[in-house]
Protein backbone atom coordinates (compact mmCIF):
# COMPACT_ATOMS: atom_id res chain seq x y z
CA UNK A 1 0.00 0.00 0.00
CA UNK A 2 1.17 3.48 -0.71
CA UNK A 3 0.92 6.38 1.71
CA UNK A 4 -1.87 8.86 1.12
CA UNK A 5 -1.76 12.63 0.97
CA UNK A 6 -3.96 13.22 3.99
CA UNK A 7 -5.75 16.19 5.42
CA UNK A 8 -6.07 15.78 9.20
CA UNK A 9 -8.63 18.03 10.85
CA UNK A 10 -11.06 18.05 13.78
CA UNK A 11 -14.18 15.99 13.15
CA UNK A 12 -17.48 17.79 12.61
CA UNK A 13 -21.07 16.64 12.80
CA UNK A 14 -21.30 16.71 9.00
CA UNK A 15 -18.61 14.00 8.89
CA UNK A 16 -20.94 11.60 10.71
CA UNK A 17 -22.64 9.96 7.68
CA UNK A 18 -19.34 9.08 5.97
CA UNK A 19 -17.68 7.99 9.19
CA UNK A 20 -20.69 5.89 10.21
CA UNK A 21 -20.41 4.04 6.88
CA UNK A 22 -16.67 3.54 7.45
CA UNK A 23 -17.15 2.27 11.03
CA UNK A 24 -20.13 0.09 10.18
CA UNK A 25 -18.06 -1.67 7.50
CA UNK A 26 -15.39 -2.39 10.14
CA UNK A 27 -18.04 -3.71 12.56
CA UNK A 28 -19.65 -5.87 9.85
CA UNK A 29 -16.29 -7.35 8.91
CA UNK A 30 -15.64 -8.28 12.56
CA UNK A 31 -12.50 -9.36 14.33
CA UNK A 32 -10.88 -6.00 15.07
CA UNK A 33 -13.22 -3.87 17.14
CA UNK A 34 -15.08 -4.62 20.34
CA UNK A 35 -18.00 -2.69 18.83
CA UNK A 36 -20.62 -5.09 17.52
CA UNK A 37 -23.69 -2.95 16.74
CA UNK A 38 -23.84 -0.56 13.76
CA UNK A 39 -24.13 3.18 14.33
CA UNK A 40 -26.49 5.72 12.88
CA UNK A 41 -24.74 8.97 11.93
CA UNK A 42 -26.43 10.70 14.89
CA UNK A 43 -25.31 8.05 17.39
CA UNK A 44 -21.76 8.09 16.03
CA UNK A 45 -21.63 11.88 16.24
CA UNK A 46 -22.71 11.87 19.87
CA UNK A 47 -20.52 8.94 20.95
CA UNK A 48 -17.28 9.68 19.12
CA UNK A 49 -17.23 12.94 17.17
CA UNK A 50 -18.74 15.88 19.06
CA UNK A 51 -20.67 14.54 22.06
CA UNK A 52 -20.23 15.67 25.67
CA UNK A 53 -17.79 12.89 26.58
CA UNK A 54 -15.57 13.49 23.54
CA UNK A 55 -12.27 15.19 24.39
CA UNK A 56 -11.25 15.48 20.74
CA UNK A 57 -11.74 13.64 17.49
CA UNK A 58 -9.73 13.96 14.29
CA UNK A 59 -10.62 12.76 10.82
CA UNK A 60 -8.30 11.76 7.98
CA UNK A 61 -9.41 12.81 4.51
CA UNK A 62 -7.74 11.69 1.28
CA UNK A 63 -6.70 15.06 -0.16
CA UNK A 64 -7.07 13.81 -3.74
CA UNK A 65 -10.54 12.23 -3.50
CA UNK A 66 -12.03 13.90 -0.43
CA UNK A 67 -12.93 10.44 0.93
CA UNK A 68 -12.90 9.73 4.67
CA UNK A 69 -10.01 7.34 5.34
CA UNK A 70 -10.29 7.10 9.10
CA UNK A 71 -10.88 8.81 12.38
CA UNK A 72 -9.50 8.78 15.88
CA UNK A 73 -11.49 9.71 18.93
CA UNK A 74 -10.35 10.51 22.45
CA UNK A 75 -13.00 10.50 25.12
CA UNK A 76 -13.89 10.12 28.75
CA UNK A 77 -14.43 6.56 29.84
CA UNK A 78 -16.13 5.51 33.03
CA UNK A 79 -13.55 4.14 35.45
CA UNK A 80 -10.60 6.13 34.10
CA UNK A 81 -9.25 9.19 35.92
CA UNK A 82 -10.25 12.54 34.35
CA UNK A 83 -6.66 13.15 33.18
CA UNK A 84 -6.59 9.96 31.08
CA UNK A 85 -8.35 9.88 27.73
CA UNK A 86 -9.59 6.70 26.09
CA UNK A 87 -8.65 6.36 22.41
CA UNK A 88 -10.27 4.59 19.50
CA UNK A 89 -8.73 4.44 16.02
CA UNK A 90 -10.65 3.41 12.93
CA UNK A 91 -9.19 3.16 9.41
CA UNK A 92 -11.07 2.22 6.25
CA UNK A 93 -11.32 -1.55 5.64
CA UNK A 94 -8.44 -2.46 3.33
CA UNK A 95 -6.77 0.86 4.04
CA UNK A 96 -4.44 0.11 6.92
CA UNK A 97 -0.70 0.51 6.56
CA UNK A 98 -0.94 3.81 4.66
CA UNK A 99 -0.14 6.19 7.50
CA UNK A 100 -3.72 7.09 8.48
CA UNK A 101 -3.42 6.01 12.13
CA UNK A 102 0.00 7.58 12.65
CA UNK A 103 -1.14 10.89 11.17
CA UNK A 104 -4.24 10.89 13.34
CA UNK A 105 -2.24 10.00 16.46
CA UNK A 106 0.14 12.93 15.94
CA UNK A 107 -2.86 15.30 16.04
CA UNK A 108 -4.56 13.52 18.96
CA UNK A 109 -1.38 13.39 21.04
CA UNK A 110 -0.66 17.09 20.49
CA UNK A 111 -4.22 18.07 21.46
CA UNK A 112 -4.20 15.82 24.54
CA UNK A 113 -0.97 17.48 25.70
CA UNK A 114 -2.43 20.96 25.09
CA UNK A 115 -5.39 19.99 27.23
CA UNK A 116 -3.12 18.79 30.05
CA UNK A 117 -3.94 15.09 29.97
CA UNK A 118 -1.44 12.78 31.67
CA UNK A 119 -1.98 9.67 29.54
CA UNK A 120 -4.00 7.98 26.83
CA UNK A 121 -5.57 4.56 27.32
CA UNK A 122 -6.17 2.10 24.48
CA UNK A 123 -8.22 -1.06 24.96
CA UNK A 124 -7.59 -3.58 22.18
CA UNK A 125 -9.06 -7.01 21.57
CA UNK A 126 -6.30 -9.58 22.13
CA UNK A 127 -7.11 -11.16 18.77
CA UNK A 128 -6.66 -7.83 16.94
CA UNK A 129 -3.02 -8.29 15.99
CA UNK A 130 -3.06 -5.25 13.69
CA UNK A 131 -4.41 -2.99 16.45
CA UNK A 132 -1.92 -4.32 19.00
CA UNK A 133 0.94 -3.72 16.54
CA UNK A 134 -0.32 -0.19 15.73
CA UNK A 135 -0.49 0.94 19.36
CA UNK A 136 2.91 -0.66 20.02
CA UNK A 137 4.42 1.36 17.13
CA UNK A 138 2.85 4.53 18.55
CA UNK A 139 4.66 3.93 21.87
CA UNK A 140 1.87 2.51 24.04
CA UNK A 141 2.93 0.11 26.81
CA UNK A 142 0.94 -2.79 28.25
CA UNK A 143 -0.92 -1.77 31.39
CA UNK A 144 -3.39 -4.56 32.16
CA UNK A 145 -5.50 -7.32 30.65
CA UNK A 146 -9.19 -8.05 31.20
CA UNK A 147 -9.52 -11.76 30.60
CA UNK A 148 -12.29 -13.48 28.67
CA UNK A 149 -14.66 -10.59 27.99
CA UNK A 150 -17.54 -12.19 26.07
CA UNK A 151 -18.63 -11.00 22.65
CA UNK A 152 -22.36 -10.94 21.90
CA UNK A 153 -22.20 -14.56 20.75
CA UNK A 154 -20.50 -15.57 24.01
CA UNK A 155 -17.01 -16.00 22.57
CA UNK A 156 -14.50 -14.92 25.25
CA UNK A 157 -11.82 -12.50 24.05
CA UNK A 158 -9.24 -10.84 26.29
CA UNK A 159 -8.97 -7.04 26.24
CA UNK A 160 -5.46 -5.61 26.41
CA UNK A 161 -5.15 -2.16 28.00
CA UNK A 162 -2.19 -0.10 26.87
CA UNK A 163 -1.18 3.37 28.00
CA UNK A 164 0.72 6.20 26.38
CA UNK A 165 2.37 8.54 28.90
CA UNK A 166 1.95 12.09 27.59
CA UNK A 167 4.71 13.32 29.89
CA UNK A 168 7.31 11.31 27.94
CA UNK A 169 9.35 12.95 25.20
CA UNK A 170 7.75 11.33 22.08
Amino acid sequence: MTALDLEIRPARSDDAPGLADLLNEIIARGGTTALEEPFTPQALDRAYLTGPEVICCFVAIDAASGRHEGFQTLGRYRGLPRDIGDIGTFARVGGTGRGVGAALFAATKAQARRLGLAAINATIRADNTGGLAFYNRMGFADFSVRAAVPLQDGTPVDRVNRRYDLRQGG
